[in-house]
Order: structure tokens, then sequence, then C-alpha cells
């Protein structure tokens, strides 16, 4: 079982930003017994969700040359009552990067209103031996290779 937060990367733009799209079934493995009775979508998992499409835009940023781990997390706010069934926009961006580590934000809007943002994410970077294997990776999850546009 895979635990990706989004299910599709619809623009990405190396050093910028990426957009992302999720919806959120009900079938979702970790909403079985959860507020079974009116099943929310967790506030962590809309930070995930965040994380991860910030975290793929630095590897590709970094042409799948590095790898990075989240360390830091600051000013978040998470809605508290979307329900299963909700499609979402996920909109990461990158703030400042360089070799050793980058600054990322993200917001999450549902019918283009806001109703998650993170305005810090930190992300070291470590090298990566294997960007052949992460790029496949990336292109196995169903994800385009984009293009650079002049």
């Amino acid at each position: 079982m895979r635990f990706l937060f989004f299910d599709q990367i619809k623009e990405m733009v190396r050093g910028e930003r990426v957009v992302g799209v999720k919806t959120f079934p009900l079938s979702e493995a970790y909403l079985n017994a959860h507020f079974n009775r009116a099943p929310i979508v967790p506030g962590s998992i809309l930070i995930e969700a965040m994380a991860q499409i910030t975290g793929w835009l630095v590897i590709y940023t970094y042409d799948f040359k590095t790898s990075c781990v989240i360390s830091l997390i600051d000013d978040v706010e998470v809605a508290s009552d979307l329900r299963p069934g909700v499609s979402l926009e996920i909109h990461g961006e990158m703030i400042d990067t360089n070799e050793r580590a980058s600054l990322c934000r993200a917001r999450i809007e549902k019918d283009g209103v806001a109703v998650a943002k993170a305005e810090r994410f930190v992300y070291p970077h470590f090298p990566n031996d294997d960007p052949d294997g992460l790029r496949e990776r990336f292109r196995s999850y169903g994800w385009p290779a984009f293009e650079e546009t002049a």
C-alpha cells in the first residue's frame, strides 16, 4: 500500500511551484473506523499532502539527484470539517533553496478557497545515489515528465 496524498500533478515548474490534486474517497484505508458515524479528513493528512507535494518539488528541482526529509513545519492551519468525497487542489511554492536545504510553503484549496496552509516547510537535502531510479518512481506514480518552458 502506498500512502501518497495527492493523485495527480497538474503543474510543476522547477525551483518555483507545483500544483496537485487529491480526492479523498471514503474507501481510503485511514478513514476506516475514523469517526465512523461522520468521517472527516484528518488534519494530519492535509499537512502530509502539503509536505509530500513540496518535497517532490524539491526533488524535481534538483533533477532527482537529491532526496529530502522534512525537518520543520511552521504556521499551520487546517480545516476540521472536510468530509470524504471532497476533491482538493494542493499548491506548493519554493521560497528559497541552496545545495543544503530548501524552504517551501503550501496551501490547499477547495473550490478556489483556502482550507489549509503551512507557511514554512524546511527540507535538508541528502545526496541521492540513484537519480534514475527516483525519476522512474516519479513517473511510475503516473506523473508526467515536466519540461521547462522558456
